[in-house]
């Protein structure tokens, strides 16, 4: 397949050998805010470095529709191929490397949920998700129903208002750009750090208009966001591929490999 990494981007170097898992990821909201580095900090894992922009860190809402879930050299799976879901992550770096942290992820299929909580490491949580067409674009409806959690609700309305926005313009970098054009996530699990790669084309982008009526989705880490200060994006489609979940590999410093190299060198 076409490999899609571009010099001067955030994205990561892609995973080596083959992916593993296809994704159509369709009428994307991308709703942003910066938020308080300190009560952003306890909600993320410390192995993980909070990423910033202008020295500001940034928490990200994404509602949207996947289909088309396929294991490779597999047929869809109708019971798991197509469900929405909304999440909320930030944006981190691990060993110098830039990546997505999922702080949670609501769906509304509890097979994909079960699935995917395990196998790829990621805060799954069981939804009950309304969502379709409305007479101004598209409407997203989403009320946690996962026990023992703190309630999670979002009511929401949205649509594109402009010219698509290019992710990358040669020569600088744009904070669209910064918050989209990323190309791994990380997960932690028992101070073990793993990473997920995922190629894609880069985001063709609009302006957006959004109309929140309610949103608790960040409650819980005593994450408050107002839906009209939210920089919105919106982007039609977009096809992904995945890669295995595997343990990040930390790079050694330099006073460590000197140390190895000295130690050689006396071992001979």
């Amino acid at each position: 397949m076409a490999s899609y990494r571009r010099p001067g981007t955030t994205a990561s170097p892609l995973r080596t050998g083959p992916w593993i898992m296809r994704q159509r990821w369709h009428h994307l909201l991308f709703a942003h805010w910066p938020v308080d580095a300190h009560l952003l900090r306890e909600a993320v894992p410390a192995e993980l470095d909070l990423d910033t922009f202008a020295g500001e860190v940034w928490l990200g809402l994404v509602v949207f529709r996947l289909s088309g879930i396929k294991l490779r050299g597999l047929p869809e799976v109708k019971a798991v191929a197509s469900f929405p879901e909304v999440n909320v992550r930030t944006y981190v770096r691990y060993q110098g490397q830039p990546g997505v942290y999922f702080m949670s992820l609501d769906a509304d299929n509890p097979l994909a949920v079960a699935i995917a909580r395990p196998w790829y490491g990621l805060n799954y949580y069981n939804a009950e998700i309304h969502y379709g067409k409305h007479a101004d674009g598209f409407y997203f409806k989403s009320r946690r129903i996962e026990r023992g959690l703190p309630e999670a609700r979002l009511d929401v309305t949205y649509s594109p208002t402009g010219e698509d926005l290019v992710a990358q313009q040669p020569g600088r970098i744009q904070l669209q750009k910064w918050l989209t054009e990323r190309y791994c996530y990380y997960s932690v699990n028992q101070g073990t750090v793993r990473r997920c790669d995922i190629e894609h084309r880069p985001w063709s982008l609009q302006s957006a208009r959004a109309s929140f009526r309610e949103n608790s989705m960040a409650l819980a880490y005593g994450l408050q966001v107002d839906g009209a200060d939210a920089l919105l994006h919106y982007s039609h489609f977009m096809e992904a591929h995945v890669w295995p979940l595997r343990r990040a590999e930390k790079r050694p410093c330099l006073g460590s490999m000197a140390l190895r190299s000295l130690r050689g060198q006396l071992a001979r």
